[in-house]
């Protein structure tokens, strides 16, 4: 639609005729052209410059509250002390505390373990190993713990080969399969787990955990159980929890646990399944029970029998299969029980009153298995059970550990060296001297390749 100028009104002047842009003017040149509908007024004052247009709708813009120097000086201050804070809490973090060198190949192979022990052994190395109850020797590593600190060792020359320290106590330390359990305490328990590859030290799995103090660990294939007086924690072998026996710390429902205010003796664990001495409140004797290592909810133990003993004192020696060895020391009887619950058949126990008068040290009996057998150290004696039925074999006198297999024979610690014996009748085949240089306390045995491991109290000696 075209636009029509009027005439202007009466006593106005008249509007200018709009401008062809395309028309030259008298000079030649295009006059500029005004815009449409708008005045063009002579000898106006010089145009002022046009403001932006406000942002947001038409709002100016606030000025930002941050621009002035006391802001700024704020926001440096802010931004120090969070570094400052960041840097304290990681100086006093765990990891910090921490110290992980691995190995940076897998060791070497170690030569085949001699057919028959040799006439006389040397000893090639020792090393303090306070938290280890039993010698490590895996994956042609010799492990040692102390003063919170795990190493793994050349079995040869006892050379360090990988490290795993922490500013804390270590509570014990055992090998798991393939892998070691290295249990630290922090605060009033054992609650720190970390696992490491036995043959490179590095870390293959973290928990924390509600060990008791004085825990050791129980370690029946693809479980390990941590004992205690009020509390049993079993773990899978990649150290997820499967279940919790006894005074849990954290209950999230109640009743789900069998009984409440017993204390826990001895424990074992076989087959998945795991058996403790208990005296609970009520009980004219101690109770034997057997549950399994996991059920469906962690805190709810699926218990497959419990049973009241015929005496007191009762010590849980080992557990095969469905078979569990119990012994009764007011009845001077070694008892078996079947999956049943029910006892088996019992046998007469001939031990000094001393060995069976409490206990043992962390709720374990000292034990050790062969191939064919299982032996079990009373304090003065040794004794030996088929692994299959657990029946009794044969018993040892003098000895101060038991025995294991080193090549294809049987020794068994004694005072003054190792006696070298038939596995099936305990006969004697010769003895072997080891300087001890002085120590005189139990012994536990242990073996990788052509080395012999010794437990000695506090010390591991490795023994060639």
């Amino acid at each position: 639609m075209s636009e029509r100028w009027d005439a202007a009104p009466e006593n106005e002047p008249a509007r200018p005729e709009p401008v062809d842009p395309e028309q030259p003017s008298e000079g030649g040149e295009p006059e500029p052209t005004a815009a449409i509908g708008t005045e063009d007024v002579l000898d106006a004052e010089p145009a002022q410059p046009v403001a932006a247009e406000p942002p947001l709708g038409g709002k100016r813009a606030r000025r930002s509250p941050w621009n002035r120097t006391r802001d700024r000086v704020l926001v440096a201050v802010i931004v120090v002390v969070v570094a400052v804070t960041g840097v304290v809490i990681g100086v006093n973090s765990d990891n910090a505390a921490t110290v992980a060198q691995v190995a940076a190949t897998l060791p070497p192979d170690l030569p085949l373990a001699p057919a028959a022990v040799p006439g006389s052994l040397t000893e090639l190395w020792q090393a303090p190993s306070s938290a280890t109850p039993v010698p490590i020797g895996e994956a042609n590593s010799v492990v040692t713990a102390d003063n919170g600190e795990v190493l793994g060792r050349d079995p040869l020359t006892g050379t360090v080969r990988w490290r795993y320290s922490r500013d804390l106590e270590l509570c014990t330390v055992a090998l798991a399969g393939i892998k070691v359990d290295a249990v630290y305490r922090k605060d009033t328990g054992c609650s720190e787990v970390t696992q490491l590859d036995t043959g490179t030290g590095r870390r293959t799995a973290q928990r924390n955990g509600d060990a008791e103090l004085g825990t050791q660990l129980v370690v029946d294939g693809s479980h390990v159980t941590t004992t205690g007086k009020k509390l049993l924690n079993t773990w899978r072998d990649d150290l997820v929890k499967s279940m919790e026996y006894g005074e849990v710390p954290a209950v999230v429902q109640p009743n789900k646990q069998p009984r409440t205010g017993c204390t826990y003796g001895t424990v074992a664990a076989a087959s998945g399944k795991i058996g403790v001495i208990e005296r609970c409140p009520g009980d004219p004797a101690d109770r034997f029970t057997v549950y399994r290592a996991s059920n469906d909810e962690a805190d709810e133990p699926k218990v497959d029998y419990s049973t009241v003993l015929a005496g007191k004192n009762a010590k849980l020696v080992a557990m095969s299969g469905d078979l569990a060895l119990l012994v009764l020391p007011e009845q001077k009887l070694l008892v078996i029980y079947g999956g049943d619950g029910m006892q088996k058949s019992a046998y007469p126990l001939d031990v000094p009153a001393a060995d069976l008068a409490k206990d043992p040290t962390g709720g374990i009996m000292t034990t050790s298995w062969t191939a064919q057998g299982v032996y079990w150290f009373t304090g003065s004696k040794t004794m030996a059970f088929s692994r299959d039925d657990l029946t009794p074999r044969w018993t040892l006198s003098n000895s101060v550990g038991p025995g294991v297999t080193f090549g294809d024979q049987l020794v068994v610690p004694i005072q003054g060296g190792l006696a070298v014996l038939d596995e099936l009748t305990g006969t004697t085949i010769r003895t072997v001297g080891v300087d001890r240089h002085g120590y005189t306390g139990p012994v536990r045995l242990s073996s990788v390749g052509p080395v012999l491991l010794e437990q000695r109290g506090p010390t591991l000696a490795a023994l060639k």
